[in-house]
């Protein structure tokens, strides 16, 4: 039998000059069958990737999909069978989807707004979930959804997947498992990129929709924030606004109020302190997370420039002056991984799953991470619309989570 986890040689395999090479023939072409099948629930963006991820890494197989707007089905069925000739189910309802016998695992990936009720339906099944982040839109539905994890007989993966991005994998050995730079002090952490895309009735463009810019894209960056932190968040001040992005923007009537620039300081209770600084009107994807320490500096960078068709570039460098030896290396997946979502921090989620699923140790996200990472990017929107810093202890009282956080 082939190990699920064998290393592929993709290259050669989707080589036109290698398709006279049948199945019968395959030896290190050869591919073991999915242990699992999962069905899909949203087949918006997000849920096209998952589709191709999940069929590429060949673990998991895609069962079938639901999703309210029969063409968004229409277009991922057309897409799914340009990669895949296996049979596709389609719901007409989303309790048909999430009770159907032949599925064992579900992903959730519908708008922000729609988690907690999909998922209250969802949790009925006793399967393994997977929820994309964020995984609530208010820190209530947060609150609700750690519950049902609590005393959930499968588990629950959140989809924070920008901690497998290269780049911040690699600072996270180096950082957290090797302890290069000593012990961590500070943190600076940033993103800079284009506008929020077009979503079916624009709903990312309203807060009551995205709950905010701060949680609907910046949840990923407070949950890396946290994890390098090491502590408990007891203070939060941020300053934000909408300069550029969408400011004569209205959807029926109605005009777009999400920030899309935003400055934010965290204070953790073990002393380290972090900076977070969001730009939604720059011309190309930036990203950097500054790690210093008692004993050097490291840098993790991604650079990608959409409008020049690039690959993405990221960097990490070690800084460590007279305490070792410095360096710079290139970090990345290989070209497909990469291609195939997020820069190829998808498909490392993904094999997170499929290890879930197999009943092996995991370090992706649990509901209980992911809401920390709305409950900061929420106390920082609340700091926003106040101009005053958010007390977390007050904040945690307030929202009734002092005893689950």
């Amino acid at each position: 039998m082939t190990p699920p986890d064998k290393p592929r040689l993709r290259f050669f395999e989707s080589a036109p000059a290698q398709r006279h090479i049948t199945g019968a023939d395959h030896y290190i072409y050869a591919q073991a069958e999915p242990r699992h099948r999962v069905n899909v629930i949203g087949t918006g963006t997000i849920g096209h990737e998952h589709m191709r991820v999940a069929t590429m890494l060949g673990r998991v197989a895609i069962n079938g999909i639901y999703d309210e707007q029969a063409h968004s089905m229409d277009v991922a069925a057309d897409t799914f069978a340009t990669y895949s000739d296996s049979e596709l189910k389609r719901f007409d309802s989303l309790e048909a989807a999430v009770n159907d016998p032949a599925a064992d695992a579900l992903m959730i990936c519908t708008p922000n707004f729609t988690h907690i009720d999909v998922l209250e339906v969802a949790a009925k099944s006793g399967k393994p979930i997977f929820l994309e982040k964020p995984m609530a839109t208010t820190v209530a539905d947060a609150k609700r959804i750690v519950e049902i994890a609590s005393d959930y007989p499968s588990f629950i993966q959140v989809g924070l997947q920008y901690r497998y991005k290269a780049p911040y994998a690699e600072a996270r050995h180096e950082a957290l498992e090797r302890g290069t730079v000593g012990d961590i002090k500070t943190l600076a952490m940033s993103e800079y990129r284009p506008p929020f895309l077009d979503k079916v009735k624009q709903w990312n463009k309203f807060a009551e929709c995205s709950g905010g810019t701060l949680v609907e894209k910046c949840c990923h960056y407070f949950d890396l924030l946290t994890l390098f932190a090491g502590g408990r968040p007891t203070r939060v001040y941020a300053s934000g606004g909408q300069a550029v992005n969408f400011v004569d923007f209205e959807y029926e009537g109605k005009p777009c109020d999400i920030d899309d620039h935003a400055f934010v300081i965290i204070d953790y209770d073990n002393g380290v302190r972090a900076n977070f600084t969001l730009n939604m009107f720059c011309p190309h994807f930036y990203e950097e997370l500054v790690v210093c320490g008692d004993k050097g500096r490291l840098v993790a960078s991604e650079r990608f420039d959409f409008q020049r068709d690039d690959s993405a570039r990221s960097h990490v460098s070690i800084e460590m002056g007279e305490n070792g030896a410095s360096r710079e290396i290139e970090v990345g997946y290989t070209k497909p991984i990469e291609q195939s979502g997020h820069n190829g921090s998808t498909f490392h989620e993904h094999i997170e799953f499929a290890d879930q699923l197999d009943g092996k140790a995991s370090d992706a996200a649990t509901p209980l991470q992911g809401l920390w990472s709305i409950v900061i990017a929420a106390a920082a929107q609340d700091s926003v619309a106040s101009g005053q810093p958010v007390e977390m202890n007050t904040f945690v009282e307030q929202h009734g989570l002092d005893g689950i956080l």
